[in-house]
């Protein structure tokens, strides 16, 4: 039966659409991606932490007048070539188990860069990396927020292991965009999610 069925006029044009669904579900869902993993290790920047604040109350041996000299005095905030963290969070899971820390850092120069540290999730179709106005929820309640308000997006996910960094452009508001989601083009649905806290 099915040597006749795919035989002929009418078999070549079968085959023709099995092959065609096959290679059109091949690459829309790509089911190699959930037994490979694309590992990345980029340099990531480091944060300098600001210097403690000296104690103002003078020292009993302390004379009056004295002056400390310009090698005595401590620094009390970080130095302006220094990178500052602006915000953090950490992922929740959505779809697929995700975990890790993102970070919100403006470098010396006035760059801003989001951070993904030891940042793991699944592999999977068309991931990108999104900043968003939405809250980060718990649970499947979460997964479809991300493109209902405002968002930006940073660029394609990298990997879906390791550390990596993607450049904020100059024009995204971070006062409004408080909250990074791995977020699925193709599928609508977000991997996993941080809120960005200050």
């Amino acid at each position: 039966m099915l040597k006749r069925l795919f035989s002929g006029p009418v078999g070549w044009a079968l085959t023709a659409v099995v092959v065609a669904g096959v290679l059109f579900g091949g690459y829309w869902f790509q089911p190699w991606k959930l037994v490979t993993d694309d590992v990345v290790d980029e340099s990531v920047p480091v944060v300098q932490a600001p210097a403690p604040t000296p104690d103002a109350t003078p020292s009993p041996d302390a004379t009056p007048d004295a002056t400390p000299s310009p090698e005595a005095s401590p620094s009390v905030s970080p130095s302006p070539a220094g990178n500052q963290l602006l915000a953090s969070g950490e992922f929740v899971t959505h779809e697929h188990e995700t975990t890790g820390t993102a970070q919100v850092i403006q470098l010396g120069d006035g760059r801003r860069q989001l951070v993904l540290r030891d940042f793991a999730t699944s592999n999977g179709p068309d991931l990108r990396v999104w900043l968003s106005d939405q809250p980060v929820l718990e649970g499947q309640a979460g997964w479809f927020v991300f493109d209902d308000g405002q968002w930006a997006e940073l660029d394609r996910l990298k990997g879906n292991q390791g550390n990596q960094v993607y450049d904020i452009p100059a024009d995204v508001d971070l006062a409004e965009l408080t909250s990074v989601s791995i977020w699925c083009k193709r599928f609508s649905v977000s991997f996993g999610a941080a809120d960005l806290t200050a």
